[in-house]
């Protein structure tokens, strides 16, 4: 048989169109054509179609959307085993392998609820993974609250199921899909509580500062507690939120008591004040009516017998005048004394709250936390550690040759030199990590979720940052450099033998060459 060439196939295609009278398009000449060539017809691709399909999948976890992903790649590309692939990945099946475009691409996504009926028998259905499932159920209960009694029931009614020792698989299917409606409608109550709490926290805060405009103590906390409490939001945060809290109410409280004594006695000055002026009004009333009675006196009298008493009269009325004057003056002078007394008082207690508020857990010179404060934050962490089962570090750091520097350039050079570590190291390492000053040149830094090799490898980068960042001592350029031990906390062992296991690794670091950090 003689195999008809291209241009043959495509003349006798335009004519078979006219004899059939078909409409030119390209699927009537793809149809004719591959007739006449005697190949199978090969239908067009129907991408507007599977779009809208792609479109009608849902995308609720990660898995789904690569998959839809992958799916909208392979129907752009017009590529059929792409789309064949993404769908049964999607339904939680594996592609074939090395016959697609996408071939390495790792899918792992559970298989969806709609897929447990024709997997009854497949061995990842056992009484383990209906036991993982429960457990990740249960992990998650405590994040949404309890107050949903419903909810709750449901919750328990659904882990019996799957812990029996033989679950029924489409119950079980059933009432996982009741569930993750209930569920998506629990997580959005909670998001939108925590939004709203968070909005109510906010107001208070705000409010606080407006009650306090003059005290820039107080602007300053405030301003702290608005960064401290913006999302995203942890619990170390929130620790911290509660503390500052605490500091701002502690202080306002005393600063109020102080300001309504004062108010007090200044309204008790006030009172006294128009009581001794409603007194020198009548007192002076009186003594203009005797003074006019005096003069009528004097003008009818005739001798001077008779004018000698109405003089002491007088002299009587002027003097009682003048002491009820210089009474009431003394009287005013002292609540004006006690008034400034009193005001001088709030100044001072107010600064004594500064002072000790500045002083309750941070360093005055490096602004680090002190030992106060690190007893804190170490509770804090390591309730952490034992909560979430987390690797927790802890770093001792000291200055290198801080003694010389101290006898060459001075104490007031020494104490920039602990500033500048302070603050490289605060730029330098992580939001949730926490610096402290043990004493003298020494620090402290806990490095929470962190083992040790990555403690070892964050101080190794601080000591690169440090070389960095020269010291400036006048013009003079000082590199500053230190030695750290490193030491990851261990089983039941508590935070100082953590902080002294660092520390002799950090004498090990010194006596091996300084500018070193070494592990324990």
């Amino acid at each position: 048989m003689d195999v008809k060439k291209p241009f043959e196939i495509a003349r006798e295609t335009l004519k078979q169109l006219t004899v059939r009278k078909m409409a030119p398009t390209p699927a009537n000449y793809q149809m004719i054509y591959s007739e006449v060539a005697g190949v199978a017809t090969e239908l067009p691709f129907p991408a507007d179609r599977l779009r809208d399909i792609a479109q009608a999948l849902p995308t609720k976890t990660p898995g789904q959307q690569k998959q839809r992903g992958l799916l909208d790649s392979a129907i752009r590309q017009l590529n059929w085993d792409g789309v064949k692939n993404a769908l049964m990945a999607y339904g939680g099946f594996s592609p074939p392998a090395d016959t697609s475009p996408f071939a390495g691409t790792q899918v792992s996504i559970a298989p969806p609820v709609e897929t447990l009926s024709s997997t009854v028998n497949a061995p990842a259905l056992t009484a383990d993974f209906f036991e993982q499932i429960a457990r990740l159920i249960e992990y998650a209960l405590p994040a949404l609250g309890t107050d949903d009694e419903r909810f709750a029931e449901q919750t328990q009614l659904l882990l019996t199921a799957m812990r029996q020792p033989e679950p029924d698989v489409l119950a079980v299917k059933l009432m996982l899909s009741n569930f993750g409606n209930r569920l998506s409608f629990a997580a959005e109550d909670q998001a939108e509580i925590k939004v709203t709490l968070l909005k109510l926290l906010h107001l208070i805060i705000e409010n606080i500062g407006e009650l306090s405009l003059d005290d820039r103590w107080l602007t300053g906390q405030i301003e702290a507690l608005m960064t401290a409490s913006s999302p995203p939001l942890s619990l170390r945060r929130l620790d911290d939120v509660e503390r500052r809290l605490k500091d701002v109410i502690f202080k306002q409280t005393e600063a109020k008591g102080r300001a309504l004594e004062a108010q007090e006695e200044m309204r008790l000055m006030l009172s006294t004040f128009i009581e001794r002026l409603s007194q020198m009004t009548e007192s002076t009333s009186a003594y203009h009516g005797k003074m006019e009675e005096n003069a009528r006196l004097i003008e009818q009298a005739k001798t001077m017998a008779d004018i000698a008493p109405v003089l002491k009269e007088v002299v009587g009325a002027t003097r009682t005048m003048a002491h009820d004057s210089l009474t009431a003056r003394d009287e005013l002078r002292g609540m004006r004394e006690k008034a400034q007394t009193t005001e001088a008082e709030l100044v001072k207690l107010h600064q004594e709250l500064d002072r000790v508020s500045a002083l309750a857990r941070h360093d005055p010179l490096t602004g680090a936390l002190n030992r106060k404060g690190l007893d804190e934050a170490l509770d804090r962490e390591i309730s952490n550690v034992r909560r979430k089962e987390s690797p927790l570090c802890m770093a001792m750091l000291d200055i290198d040759n801080f003694k010389t520097l101290n006898d060459t350039l001075g104490h007031a050079t020494g104490d920039a030199a602990l500033t500048h570590l302070a603050t490289v190291t605060r730029e330098a390492m992580r939001p949730q990590d926490t610096l402290a000053r043990y004493g003298g040149e020494e620090f402290v830094i806990l490095l929470p979720d962190t083992p040790l090799d990555k403690g070892i490898e964050a101080m190794t980068r601080l000591q690169r940052e440090l070389t960095k960042r020269f010291f400036l001592a006048g013009t003079e350029k000082i590199l500053i450099t230190f030695s750290a031990g490193v030491a990851q906390m261990a089983g039941n062992e508590s935070g100082l033998e953590t902080i002294k296991r660092a520390d002799q690794a950090m004498y090990l670091a010194k006596r091996s060459g300084k500018n070193r950090v070494l592990g324990s």
